[in-house]
Formats: C-alpha cells, sequence, structure tokens
C-alpha cells in the first residue's frame, strides 16, 4: 500500500532537469503521502532555546550519548545522532550556566565529534569534517559545533537515536526503552517521575514493539496494577484500585466520548499512531474535570522527526491474524522547518471462537511548521474503523441453564452470537496546537480537538438461562446505532515567577468541552420474529435477521465541562518542593429524560516532594475527583443521585539512577469514596412509587492498598518494566466490594540485547499473574446468589528478535505458552467470557 501511495505521488510531479539526491526523493515522497492523506497534526516538541540563550544546566556524568540526550531534552531542541559514535565515550557532564554552543562543546570536547545545525531547532552529532563545515565558534580549528546544510551527507543514512522534546514530556520512540523521561499527565507541570507526587505506569514505544501490543486492550493488559475485564467481544472496560476508568485523553486534552455500554472504538484504538501510553493512578480531577477515582490514561501519539525515516512491517499468527503497518516521517523542506509524518496500519484477524472475525484499519497524519524561531503551529488528523463479523454480546456463553443449574464450562471456541451479528466502530479525530514561547520563562498553547466516536450494532444473541430442558435456546435480538460528536479546546501558559529569592514553576488554564451524543435503539421482542434455536450445542449462528421496525428509544443527550485551573511547584528549598492546584469546573449533561448539572466546583491538588538524596524522594499527594450519575440514577423520591466523589491519599518513595535510565517507585495509597450507588434493596422488594421501578441509594466505599513498580535498564543491555499491587475494597459495612478485581497482581516484562557473538539478537519474555477473585450472581430461576470463583492463573508470553542489519529485522511473539484456560469476565448478564488460549504472531520489519 505504501509502495503504490509513494509510487503515485512521484507520478503527480514532474520530475526535475537536475540530479535529486536519494534523501531528496524520500522527503518529497513523504510530503506527497501526508498530502494525498489528508491527514495532517500536533507538535513533536514545544520550543527551542536560541543558540545565544544562556540557562542553567545540570547533566550527570557518565555515558556521552545519555548526557547528549539529557542536554538536548533541557534545550528544547530537535537532536538526531548515530548511537555508534558516541560508543565508548564518557563525559564529566554539566553544571552552570551555558548556551547551546558552549554546552555541547563542553560535552563534546576530547572527542572527534561536533554539533551541526541543521535549521533553529534542529541539530545533529556528527564527525567533525573541518573542509565541509563552516563554524560559528571564534576558532575553527577546536569548535565542537557547525552549521551545515548537507542533503547528500552519508551520516544521515545512518541509524540515528533522535533526540526531540515536546510540551508532554520525552518521546520514547527510538529510545529502546521501558521508561518514559518526562511526563506531564499530573499537573501540566513537566517532570520527571520521580518529581510527579503520585503512581504512574507508562507503556512505551519499545514495549509495544517487543510485544507485539498493537491495541489499547493489549496495553491495558501489559500495564501494572489495571484488570481488563471483557464484556463481550468488542468492550472492554479497565480498572484500577477498584474503580473503572472512564477518563481518556489524548495528547493530555480529556475526551469526553468514554461509554463502556455503547462502546464506540476507545479501547480498540490501534496503538500503531501512538509513542506510548500513561496510565496515572488515583483521582486526577485537576486536569481532567470530571472522572472516575481509579487512574486516567493519556494516549500520546507519535511526533514527526526532522530526519527522514520510515518502516514497514508485515506481520502473520494464530487464527489467521494477518496485519501490516507502514510508517513514514521527515522534513518536508529543506530547511526543516516543516515536518510530517503518515502512520497506516489494518489488521485482518479470525479468532479462537468459531466464526468470529475482525477487520480493522488506523490511518494517522500530522505536519508541524515552525513559524519563526518562537512559534510552532502543527494539525493532525487519524482515522480508525473496527469491522466484525459475529460479534459475541453481553458474554460469550450463558452460566446458568433453563433449570437454573451451572452449565459445564463449554469449549473456549463456543460463539453465542449470530453469524450476522456485529457491532462497528470508528473514530475520526481533527487536532490542531499552536505553541508560542515569549521568553526563557514564558510560553502559551493553544490546542484543539474534534473527534467524532460511532458504533453500528446490529446483534443477536444466546442470552439467558439457556438451553432449556429440551436442549433448545432463543435468540435475543438488538440494534444500536449512534455516535457522539466531541469538541474541546484549552489555552494554557507555562512559565517560571520569582518569589523569596527563589525560581517556582506556574501553568494557568482555560478549557471547554461539548460533546453531542444522538443515538437509536431496537430491543425486545420483534413482532413476528421466530428467535427459537432447536439445538444449542450445536448452534452454527445461522438464522435469519428480524425486521428491525421503529426504533423502542432515543437518546440525544448534549454534555459540556468548562472551567479553569492552575498548579505551581514551589521550590521552597533545594531539596524541597510543594505542588498546588485547584480547578474551578461547571458541568452540564442534558438528557431526553432530563438534566444533570454542576456549578462551579471547586478541584484541590496538594504535592509534596523531598529529595532525600540525588536519586532517592519522598513523596505524599491528595488528589480529588467527582463524577455526576446518570439520569436514570434516581433514588426512592425520584431525584438524581448527588455525584460520586472521591479523595486520593498516596505517600510513597521514588528513585531515579543518575542516568535517569531506571525508575522506580513505592506507594501506599488509600482512596475514601462518599456516594457509590448501590441498590436500593428494601425499596426494590416492594416499590411504593410507581414513577421509580428501580432505585439506588449512595454509599461509602474505602480502597487501601500499595503499588511497587520499577521500570527501565537495570542491567547493561536489560530493559524492565514490572509491577506488584496489593488492595482491598471494602463499602460502609466493611464487606469487600468489587470481588471480581483480584487483591494481588503482578506484572514483568523483560528484554535482553545480546552483544558479541550473538551481537543482533533480543528475546524477552512478559508474567502477569493474579489471585482468586470472585462475583456474586443472581439466579433468577433458584431465586437465590451464588458465587462463581476466578481461580488464581498466571500467564507467560516469549518474544525474540533478530536485527539482520540496520534494516532487516524479524520476530516472533509466543503468547500464554502453558495455555491457561481463564476468564476475562463473569457474571456480565449471567454470562462469561474466556481469555486467549495459546497463540504466536511472526513479524518482519523493514527500516530504512
Amino acid at each position: 500500500m505504501v509502495s503504490l501511495a509513494l509510487q503515485h505521488a512521484k507520478k503527480l510531479k514532474k520530475p526535475k532537469p537536475y540530479k535529486i539526491s536519494r534523501e531528496k526523493k524520500m522527503r518529497y515522497s513523504v510530503m506527497h503521502l501526508l498530502v494525498l492523506s489528508s491527514m495532517l497534526g500536533v507538535s513533536a516538541f514545544s520550543h527551542a532555546e536560541t543558540a545565544a540563550t544562556q540557562k542553567h544546566y545540570q547533566v550527570a556524568s557518565g555515558n556521552l550519548g545519555q548526557a547528549l540526550s539529557n542536554f538536548a531534552l533541557q534545550s528544547n531542541i530537535a537532536l538526531s545522532f548515530d548511537p555508534k559514535l558516541t560508543q565508548g565515550y564518557k563525559t564529566n557532564g554539566l553544571s552552570g550556566s551555558f548556551d547551546i554552543a558552549q554546552g555541547f562543546q563542553q560535552l563534546l570536547k576530547d572527542t572527534d565529534l561536533q554539533l551541526v545545525q541543521q535549521s533553529p531547532r534542529v541539530w545533529r552529532i556528527e564527525r567533525r569534517q573541518m573542509s565541509k563545515t563552516t563554524t560559528v565558534a571564534n576558532t575553527a580549528t577546536d569548535s565542537a559545533v557547525a552549521t551545515n546544510s548537507h542533503a547528500d551527507n552519508p551520516a544521515a543514512k545512518l541509524e540515528t537515536i533522535v533526540v526531540t522534546a515536546n510540551q508532554l514530556g520525552e518521546i520514547t520512540e527510538n529510545s529502546g526503552s521501558y521508561t518514559p523521561g518526562k511526563i506531564a499527565t499530573a499537573t501540566r507541570l513537566v517532570l520527571t517521575p520521580k518529581e510527579t507526587p503520585q503512581t504512574i505506569s507508562v507503556i512505551t514505544r519499545q514495549l509495544m514493539d517487543d510485544f507485539q501490543l498493537n491495541n489499547i486492550d493489549q496495553v491495558m493488559s501489559h500495564t501494572p496494577g489495571i484488570t481488563v475485564s471483557a464484556y463481550d467481544s468488542e468492550r472492554t472496560s479497565y480498572y484500577s484500585r477498584g474503580f473503572a476508568i472512564n477518563n481518556f485523553q489524548y495528547d493530555g486534552i480529556p475526551s469526553t466520548t468514554r461509554n463502556v455500554g455503547y462502546a464506540a472504538g476507545n479501547t480498540l484504538s490501534d496503538s500503531a499512531i501512538y509513542d506510548r501510553v500513561e496510565v496515572l493512578k488515583g483521582a486526577t480531577g485537576l486536569l481532567t474535570g470530571v472522572g472516575s477515582l481509579g487512574a486516567t490514561i493519556n494516549l500520546v501519539r507519535k511526533k514527526p522527526t526532522a530526519e527522514t525515516q520510515a518502516s514497514l512491517s508485515l506481520s502473520a499468527g494464530s487464527w489467521n491474524n494477518y496485519r501490516a503497518m507502514a510508517d513514514v516521517s521527515g522534513s518536508l523542506n529543506d530547511e526543516q522547518t516543516i515536518r510530517g509524518r503518515f502512520v497506516a496500519a489494518g489488521q485482518d484477524k479470525e479468532s479462537f471462537m468459531d466464526r468470529y472475525e475482525r477487520k480493522s484499519a488506523v490511518f494517522y497524519g500530522i505536519v508541524e511548521a515552525d513559524l519563526g524561531d518562537k512559534t510552532l503551529v502543527t494539525l493532525g488528523a487519524d482515522y480508525q474503523n473496527n469491522d466484525p463479523k459475529a460479534s459475541t454480546w453481553s458474554g460469550s456463553f450463558p452460566l446458568f441453564n433453563g433449570e437454573g443449574e451451572r452449565n459445564p464450562d463449554p469449549d473456549r471456541s463456543f460463539n453465542n452470537g449470530a453469524n450476522w451479528s456485529e457491532w462497528k466502530q470508528y473514530t475520526r479525530t481533527i487536532f490542531a496546537n499552536v505553541h508560542h514561547k515569549f521568553n526563557d520563562d514564558w510560553a502559551l498553547t493553544l490546542q484543539y480537538d474534534h473527534k467524532i466516536n460511532g458504533y453500528d450494532a446490529t446483534l443477536g444473541t444466546i442470552q439467558g438461562y439457556y438451553p432449556k430442558l429440551d436442549g433448545s435456546a432463543n435468540l435475543w435480538p438488538s440494534q444500536y446505532i449512534g455516535r457522539t460528536v466531541s469538541d474541546s479546546l484549552e489555552l494554557y501558559s507555562t512559565g517560571k515567577f520569582a518569589l523569596l529569592g527563589r525560581q517556582h514553576d506556574l501553568v494557568l488554564g482555560a478549557s471547554g468541552a461539548y460533546s453531542r451524543w444522538k443515538g437509536k435503539d431496537w430491543y425486545g421482542g420483534m413482532q413476528g420474529y421466530d428467535s427459537h434455536i432447536p439445538d444449542f450445542s450445536q448452534w452454527d449462528g445461522n438464522i435469519a435477521q428480524p425486521n428491525w421496525g421503529e426504533p423502542n428509544a432515543y437518546t440525544h443527550d448534549r454534555t459540556s465541562q468548562y472551567g479553569a485551573y492552575a498548579s505551581t511547584r514551589l521550590n521552597l528549598a533545594d531539596d524541597l518542593k510543594v505542588l498546588l492546584g485547584t480547578r474551578m469546573i461547571n458541568y452540564k449533561m442534558k438528557g431526553l429524560q432530563g438534566v444533570v448539572e454542576e456549578k462551579n466546583r471547586f478541584i484541590p491538588y496538594v504535592g509534596v516532594v523531598y529529595d532525600i538524596t540525588d536519586r532517592v524522594s519522598a513523596y505524599a499527594s491528595l488528589s480529588d475527583i467527582f463524577m455526576p450519575y446518570d439520569i436514570w440514577y434516581k433514588s426512592s423520591a425520584n431525584k438524581i443521585l448527588d455525584p460520586d466523589e472521591g479523595k486520593n491519599y498516596e505517600g510513597g518513595f521514588k528513585f531515579q539512577s543518575d542516568d535517569a535510565k531506571l525508575n522506580a517507585s513505592i506507594a501506599y495509597f488509600e482512596i475514601h469514596e462518599s456516594n457509590r450507588a448501590i441498590e436500593d434493596i428494601v425499596y426494590n422488594g416492594a416499590p411504593s412509587n410507581p414513577a421509580v421501578d428501580f432505585a439506588w441509594i449512595g454509599a461509602k466505599a474505602k480502597t487501601k492498598g500499595v503499588e511497587i513498580e520499577a521500570s527501565g535498564e537495570v542491567f547493561p543491555n536489560v530493559q524492565v518494566q514490572s509491577g506488584y499491587t496489593y488492595k482491598q475494597i471494602k463499602d460502609h459495612d466493611g464487606e469487600k466490594i468489587s470481588t471480581w478485581e483480584p487483591e494481588h497482581q503482578f506484572n514483568i516484562s523483560t528484554q535482553y540485547k545480546f552483544d558479541q557473538q550473538l551481537e543482533g539478537l533480543s528475546v524477552g519474555g512478559n508474567v502477569r499473574w493474579q489471585n482468586h477473585g470472585w462475583q456474586t450472581v443472581y439466579n433468577n430461576v433458584k431465586k437465590r446468589s451464588e458465587v462463581i470463583d476466578q481461580k488464581a492463573f498466571v500467564l507467560v508470553d516469549l518474544m525474540a528478535n533478530y536485527q539482520f542489519n540496520e534494516h532487516l529485522s524479524t520476530a516472533i511473539n509466543l503468547n500464554n505458552i502453558f495455555d491457561q484456560h481463564y476468564f476475562t469476565n463473569i457474571g456480565f448478564y449471567n454470562s462469561g467470557v474466556y481469555g486467549e488460549p495459546r497463540n504466536f504472531m511472526l513479524s518482519v520489519k523493514y527500516k530504512y
């Protein structure tokens, strides 16, 4: 597909009368591919210091390559270099005030390397070739800094490390690391994990590539402390610290389209377009606004690169699973002031379940442009489609038969869906960003996101208490069609201010979001429809569709959220930082059945970080959030319940190695929930108010637990991402709730790169263990509750990758190698859902 697009792009451009270099040909191909795709996009980095600007730098001694990367990030410039150039070099680091040229001269002294400026924002490291460069220092003979417009430079064709900074933290792509550099999900302040007073888990690009984590469901299953629960073949929910996660962000912009019941593409999103996935644990109301107490998921998109790069990967695996992905990036002009990227991926796969298959596609494009030295404008878009066949719905098999007896667990291949059953989902996104730097201290960012999430679900599945005594069953048909259109706009300023002789950080921002959800539902008994299935055990999915007729229900919900926020990091002492923040929110949800509204609500945030040593810090934080209930959550007095509210108390210790290649943390947390919706058993047993068929009451709950995490390079050539979580969730009576979430979870992913004789080979594995969980299910036939247990289980995955040369590699992934039988959900509509059996994926990748 990419080669055809490139050929077509070349046909559109008239040939030049002079010879074009290979580098320029690739650049023009990138430009045309982006134009043809009509996809444009978000900034890879925010602002760059001018070469003459001095600022204070602190770069640790040690490996030269890591020091150069750290200096580039602190300088907010884009830097690329061949990692082989810096092998064997050490540096004493930096401490003091320098401009960019001076800083690099200090780091590169006693080497044969120099810094080459390719544009105001883009630099590269290469071997010193004095005859081909013009120095910008006072003396050419000892300068480590040069300017060069070298379209045909052979060094540009080497595999490079690209270091780029952006307003949401360090890019993980091409880092080879399982740990991030910096993040901004908690407070909008760009901080290292050690400086952030909350637990955060990050799945980097390297980890996603190593373990073929091709969608967000798979990413979440490899995230420490997260429970992934599948309701059926198309709907998934994630849980953290005892609470469902409904807070999604894209490049830091909160999304208002999350709805598990009417799934519309969020959890099936293809990971090919993301640089990393950040999961901030606990309440996150400062930047999210309204939301749940468990966590926030921030999906950070890939950014364009100044240097031309391209890759094509092809994969094949179990159950006719085929996938292709193309990724092209580079500068679109010689000055490298306009950069673009295009990513396309497609997958066609069947399943361990009979008759089920899914086709998916994603297209993503992004362009960024430097308007002078201080302003960066970006525009981007993505398009995603998921088209399944023979979808299951509300589970994959019934737990009880017509007599109320527990069904024997069926074969994992059993599918309760009709052949025509399908839940199509799609997303369409356009996003834009303008970032302007006023001076060394202050910058302003304006960002906008327009998103369409849609679903078209024509469903027919066996639900209920089947088979009957005669072995028969009935089909339950329903249809749901709708979409949510949402718009988000945010303006914020970041900077520094002086107080009591010290410099402090400040963020001031305002945001607004508005979404419109329109939908139509068809359900219940269809007049004249024969839903009878003679033999449940031999069900092959063949049955006619009903005549759907007119919808039974309509949805027209409009949700708005507006507010302002502020956060600051007060530098009280060299080793003591206090983070303060607050957000003011106005929220309104208006539907056909009524209005839910919250006015002028304030959400506080407090954090303290104390550096015990340069490597270890102690921290504590208090964060808050609330979530208004939907209109149908009413009390026996026919009033909508007050919002669910909660506070997250957390404290612990964090570690970061001197070279920032390893991060670790240990945290104790408590979440105090004040208004969890639970069934009003007394009223529902004998309803006396005809206006309310089913009533709810608000109750208190408390979660407490411990999380331990580590990510990064623990030994030379060894990458690790691991975590252990213990938690208990109890209601106001001290009874355990959310029992499907395990109390104990352990997750570890590893990668080892061989050197010397086996150089090019890397191997790794992933282990995910959880102790038992259970679900209390009401048996309507027997009129009693029954406990269904999920025993403790462990899943083990293995991977191996071999790099033949700088361009070509191949990999194999083996998943669930011991073929564990386990459930991903039990009890949803009295049904169960199996997890995937043993499977494999073989991949080939070519990089330019």
